[in-house]
């Protein structure tokens, strides 16, 4: 399984495509990539409330003090936009993960005008989630 890229190589990658089409199946691929979840990951605590689909998102601090984020989610460019939430949050402890302001990538990236409402919601859900359990990690 290829590992997910990093922020930079994100972008190009985003770039690179064509047009929506190509980015959305890019978007799938990303999520594809995703290592799976455990059994003990998906149960009740680990769901992100506001996300349409069903969305899975497991945070551990290692002994460095980094955030390592794992999850999953029952619809393919939901798992992909995990993805890419995963790679811009790559190798942050707690406190930066709190600090970090997605907003720009994800204008970069041009996600927030190609995602239905649902989807926008639910990857804002997604970040909140996030946030909030890396603030009580701090």
């Amino acid at each position: 399984m290829a590992a997910l890229p990093d922020k930079e190589k994100l972008l190009r990658n985003f770039n690179r495509c064509a047009n929506w089409e190509e980015k959305y199946l890019y978007i799938i691929e990303l999520g594809q990539r995703l290592p799976d979840l455990s059994e003990e990951g998906h149960n009740p605590d680990n769901i992100i409330q506001g996300c349409q689909s069903q969305v899975w998102i497991v945070m551990q601090r290692n002994d460095a003090g980094v955030i390592e984020l794992s999850g999953d989610s029952d619809a393919a460019i939901v798992k992909g936009l995990i993805a890419i939430v995963f790679v811009l949050y790559q190798q942050m402890t707690a406190q930066d993960i709190v600090a970090f302001d997605v907003r720009p990538w994800f204008e970069q990236l041009s996600l927030t005008q190609h995602l239905t409402p649902s989807r926008s919601q639910g990857l804002e859900a997604m970040i909140r989630a996030i946030r909030n359990k890396a603030a009580n990690i701090s």
